[in-house]
């Protein structure tokens, strides 16, 4: 990873924790973090399970910060070891989201719609090359819970074209521990394509502080992977 990436991912480290993609999920909701503040959405560790043997992901970090009305910026990536192979650091990305229709997400009626356009990172041991991508995002809170969907197009850092099509839905928002799922579908054009369901809940433990936990269920052209995921989300604001 650049410099500059690296000292980022170590200040987050170094955040203490005062009072997750949106976590634990792959696609994302059309909302962003208020000017002036950061979000960190964080997985200290994780665990996978494919037809190779398990992989540990720790940690899998998220920073967040609002700097200007509607407008954050976001910077992401994980680390993973497997047994008899070298620690990789991987799904590095750096994004811009806007929210260009407020909605019930931001507490009006109506549709949230959004846009993230994210510059794909090098890795270390693992993702070669440099992509892109720009995802679509609608949402709306009901009384009995919410949906966001996710439409993506991307070139990826292999340098091929790939199609993205992620929905979230969520228990009420009233509740403290609310059940959330997740369907995913993406495609590239070498014909490599992914299907994967989630099943969790977020524990609302106060304004600003959310756990969370889920398991996802992936099938990647045939070979199946199970992975365990678990985390923390928390804001903060330097003003």
């Amino acid at each position: 990873m650049r410099p500059v990436a690296s000292i980022a991912f170590a200040a987050v480290i170094a955040i203490p924790l005062p009072a997750f993609a949106y976590r634990p999920f792959d696609s994302t909701d059309p909302a962003v973090a208020e000017k002036g503040a950061f979000e960190v959405e964080a997985a200290p560790l994780s665990y996978r399970r494919d037809e190779n043997g398990h992989t540990w992901i720790a940690p899998q970090l998220r920073l967040n910060y609002g700097f200007a009305d509607n407008w954050e910026v976001v910077l992401e990536g994980q680390s993973e070891y497997a047994p008899h192979a070298a620690g990789r650091l991987e799904d590095n990305a750096l994004s811009l989201k806007n929210v260009f229709r407020e909605g019930t997400l931001q507490d009006k009626d109506g549709v949230s719609i959004a846009a993230e356009y994210t510059l794909l990172l090098p890795g270390i041991h693992e993702d070669n090359g440099v992509g892109a991508e720009i995802t679509g995002i609608i949402g709306q809170q009901f009384s009995w819970g919410a949906v966001h969907v996710n439409v993506a197009a991307a070139l990826t850092r292999e340098q091929r074209g790939e199609v993205f099509f992620g929905t979230i839905l969520e228990g009420p928002n009233a509740w403290v521990v609310r059940p959330v799922a997740e369907f995913v579908y993406e495609r590239d054009t070498a014909g490599h394509e992914q299907t994967a369901f989630l099943a969790g809940a977020i524990w609302q433990v106060k304004d600003g502080l959310a756990f969370d936990a889920a398991v996802r269920r992936a099938n990647t052209d045939g070979q199946t992977a199970t992975e365990i995921r678990a985390g923390f989300t928390f804001d903060f604001s330097l003003r």
